[in-house]
């Protein structure tokens, strides 16, 4: 049995701050991670990987949750005009 799932991309990660040593990193990452839907991950990044960047994004379940809302009212919107229309 093949099982093919397909990758749907997240929102965009946003840097929050570049640090000189993992360790200022890691305590900036666990300020951030006690809120609750706000992923946070630390990436190495400058000329060979001397530098750490914390970086943030919302949880991808909620924003297809707030996508589908938006889709939704949108589709209202466009038959009340259809409806106006006759």
């Amino acid at each position: 049995m093949n099982d093919e799932t397909i990758h749907q991309e997240g929102p965009p990660w946003k840097r929050i701050a570049k640090y000189d040593t993992f360790k200022q990193a890691d305590a900036k990452r666990a300020e951030l991670s006690q809120e609750e839907d706000l992923q946070v991950k630390i990436h190495r990044c400058g000329p060979r990987g001397i530098y750490f960047a914390v970086k943030t994004r919302i949880d991808p379940s909620l924003v297809v949750e707030h996508l589908k809302k938006e889709e939704k009212a949108r589709r209202k919107k466009r038959l009340s005009k259809k409806r106006r229309k006759k």
